[in-house]
């Protein structure tokens, strides 16, 4: 069953690569088809790192440990060894937007500001925005703590914002999660992404919910059992084609585990990099694209 997680995945590259629409996308060439839902089981640790190709999960998880803080610098990134942002901090690219008075590496209230401070009126990276707009993680964590919270229907984090669209360096592209705790104490994650560049990016965005998942479990006594992952526009760039083209061909592997080195922290904020682990991750070797701006 959690081999066939990851079928899935490699069926919608081939259903993309054999059926998908050619169009002129915002930034090259790309197939896609409209509507996909993947669901990855997360039951007994287990993670849906990709096997068919290495994934850089520290990278990921460094990245969602910055969502988590609520900071929206680049350069704590980039002093991470974390390149994912790059294109989008750089001063050629945020001068293309009109930003001009931003400063190189300030992406604006991207998804750690919409998270922690959601529509608190934003100034830069460097302010300290405690107590401002609506911490909706911090919601999800007391509903998920509380006995009658967690039977709720509106647990709820929407990375989207239309009044803020405009500041940021890029719309989020994973815009809406919803947590679900059923009988047993079981936590499913269901997550809405609005776009995806299959080959890159999705790999990324279903490691990074899952590690989100087992973290909000881990926190809040709960046990995580499944994020069920639905992207609006899935797309393939064109230079990724060759290279996705191997990597279908290649035997999806038993998915790793997650463990947390250590005991519950006071705060959902308090987590490092080295309070994760993960174990029995074996895969084929690494695959290189060329990610988008």
């Amino acid at each position: 069953m959690k081999i066939f997680a990851e079928k899935q995945y490699l069926s919608l590259i081939k259903k993309i690569l054999r059926e998908g629409v050619k169009e002129e996308g915002r930034n090259g060439v790309v197939y896609k088809i409209i509507g996909s839902q993947m669901r990855y089981p997360l039951d007994n640790g287990s993670i849906p790192l990709l096997t068919t190709k290495k994934l850089a999960w520290k990278v990921c998880l460094k990245e969602l440990l910055w969502f988590i803080s609520g900071k929206t610098d680049n350069q704590i990134l980039k002093d991470q060894g974390v390149k994912i942002w790059n294109k989008n901090g750089s001063r050629e690219y945020l001068d293309s937007l009109g930003l001009i008075n931003r400063l190189e590496n300030d992406l604006g209230p991207v998804y750690g500001h919409q998270w922690r401070h959601f529509n608190a009126p934003y100034f830069d990276c460097d302010l300290d925005y405690t107590g401002e707009g609506v911490d909706q993680l911090k919601a999800i964590v007391e509903a998920l703590k509380d006995d009658e919270g967690r039977k709720s229907r509106r647990i709820l984090m929407s990375s989207w914002n239309p009044c803020q669209l405009h500041e940021m360096a890029l719309p989020p592209c994973h815009v809406l999660s919803q947590y679900h705790v059923t009988e047993g104490n079981k936590l499913t994650c269901n997550v809405y992404q609005r776009s995806a560049d299959v080959g890159l990016g999705l790999p990324f965005n279903i490691a990074s919910y899952s590690f989100l998942t087992h973290l909000l479990a881990h926190h809040c006594d709960l046990e995580a059992t499944e994020l069920i992952h639905t992207v609006g526009d899935a797309h393939i760039y064109e230079e990724h084609v060759d290279v996705l083209e191997e990597q279908i061909k290649r035997r999806p592997l038993s998915p790793p585990l997650i463990k947390f080195l250590e005991n519950k922290k006071e705060e959902i904020e308090d987590y490092e990099l080295n309070d994760f682990t993960i174990e029995d991750y074996n895969y084929y070797d690494e695959i290189k694209m060329e990610m988008k701006a």
